[in-house]
């Protein structure tokens, strides 16, 4: 069982670093492409990339739902049809559509490093937009982290000079991390409901048909523009989209939730540190703390539960 923990933790160390470093290949692909075009081709990438998964999976599984025990049903809720998936990968495809496209437009404004930040700070929102539209009382910690997020947010985007003409850059990522926000709580109603897999690419398919409509009004798509972005497309679709997802699903198997939030948060350090060493990026002093007090946000955030005081 240790090891089995162990894994998952590496598993889930290796899906932050890649989609940390996702921030690095999503500011080369512009270079190329406009952000609807990378968005919309990284996206549907990711979905026919998953699709011969499911259909592995599938087969792996054909066994045990060919002859169902009285602990196991024969249509569960991990063995959900496509046609069940429909409705929740439409929702989550449209939030996932919206805030991909805010942080892929706020990334022609800002760092790699600070968007990783910024979007962090969705780690705070879930429990904040809990208590908002469901009464659920997060408790004196994460009221905590939700202060010392405002003071990091302030501290990174927010100049020395206090002028409040903030970065647009900023701005659109941080209503990516709004959006985020709605998407994880959309994904954390669903997933017990339907086959996560399924769910996955059926989002992927909605945010990638919902971002080439615009591309093909409002960008020019060409064939060497793809094939300068092929790297960063790839690296997106393949590795930030349908491998890091698989690894997450495999990893939170056998990992504790409350290390597994902590472990993916850390994609936030990852992206500035693959700034720096990628695109060169640097931080200024006030700027770098700043990330340092949302960084000690988020993990006072996820360390949470392990502060409450249990009833005797």
């Amino acid at each position: 069982m240790k090891n089995k923990s162990l894994r998952g933790s590496l598993l889930l160390l290796l899906g932050a670093a890649i989609w940390g470093a996702a921030f690095v290949a999503q500011r080369v692909g512009m270079d190329h492409l406009g952000p609807f075009s990378f968005n919309g081709i990284r996206m549907l990438m990711a979905g026919f990339l998953l699709l011969p998964v499911i259909f592995m999976n599938d087969r792996l599984h054909a066994p045990f739902s060919d002859a169902p025990s009285p602990s196991q049903p024969a249509s569960g809720a991990n063995r959900s049809p496509w046609r069940q998936v429909c409705l929740p990968g439409l929702l989550c495809g449209i939030l996932l559509f919206v805030s991909s496209t805010l942080q892929q437009i706020g990334l022609v404004y800002t760092t790699a490093g600070k968007a990783g930040f910024i979007t962090a700070l969705y780690v705070v929102l879930v429990p904040l937009a809990s208590w908002l539209f469901f009464r659920k009382n997060p408790g004196k910690w994460i009221w905590l982290s939700v202060l010392l997020a405002v003071v990091g947010l302030f501290l990174i985007c927010v100049p020395a000079s206090l002028n409040l003409a903030l970065n647009r850059g900023d701005l659109l990522v941080l209503g990516c991390a709004f959006f985020f926000t709605g998407h994880i709580l959309a994904v954390d109603h669903f997933s017990p409901l339907v086959d996560n897999l399924r769910l996955s690419c059926m989002q992927f398919f909605v945010c990638g048909f919902l971002s080439v409509l615009p591309a093909l009004l409002l960008e020019t798509i060409t064939l060497p523009a793809i094939q300068g972005a092929l790297i960063p497309l790839l690296y997106a679709g393949v590795l930030s989209g349908a491998v890091a997802y698989t690894l997450q699903i495999i990893a939170q198997k056998d990992t504790n939730p409350t290390v597994a939030s902590l472990m993916m948060c850390l994609e936030s350090v990852f992206a500035v540190l693959t700034g720096a060493l990628v695109l060169g990026e640097r931080m200024s002093p006030r700027e770098a703390i700043g990330c340092g007090v949302m960084f000690v946000a988020v993990v006072l955030a996820q360390l949470s539960p392990l502060l409450k005081k249990k009833p005797a």
